[in-house]
């Protein structure tokens, strides 16, 4: 089965929230779906860390870094432990590094943009809370569809096609 979000917003259109084109893909996957999980950082990616060492399989991790271009919050090295642990994917409201090598990682990211230098380690933010960036806001526990086409939210499970 295959999740299109055209056809979802064709068919949900009530439901659904679409992301402003703010994203560009570089992990592996380009299509990929889950249910959220929040996170709200500012140059630092200790829960980065820790959320892709917690959160359930299947889950995808939403990251607001305030849209920061002055480190990334997410490399090579935290892009294959939420591999492994079979997440969905990673969407970073921030900038993503190492992406010749995340490209190779079976997991959909998707970022603002990419920058060599890496982040602070201070543990600093906020678990679980409402975001808002895109144009749409971010809930835990709410679906985020995505694929070439762009991307949707929704606070239901929406029906799949083939």
């Amino acid at each position: 089965m295959t999740i299109k979000t055209a056809d979802l917003c064709d068919a949900y259109d009530a439901y659904v929230q679409v992301c402003e084109p703010i994203f560009t893909s570089y992990g592996k996957q380009a299509s990929f779906t889950g249910p959220i999980v929040t996170l709200k950082v500012l140059d630092d990616n200790v829960l980065v860390k820790k959320a892709l060492e917690t959160v359930p399989a299947g889950t995808v991790l939403v990251v607001d870094g305030g849209a920061s271009v002055r480190c990334a919050l997410l490399g090579d090295n935290l892009a294959a432990i939420a591999a492994s642990r079979k997440l969905a994917g990673i969407i970073i409201n921030g900038c993503v590094r190492d992406t010749a090598e995340l490209k190779d990682i079976e997991i959909g990211i998707l970022a603002r943009a990419s920058v060599p230098k890496k982040s602070k380690k201070e543990g600093k933010g906020e678990e679980n809370v409402t975001l808002e960036f895109g144009g749409v806001q971010w809930h835990s526990n709410h679906y985020v569809y995505a694929d070439e086409d762009g991307v949707i939210v929704s606070d239901r499970l929406l029906g799949e096609t083939e």
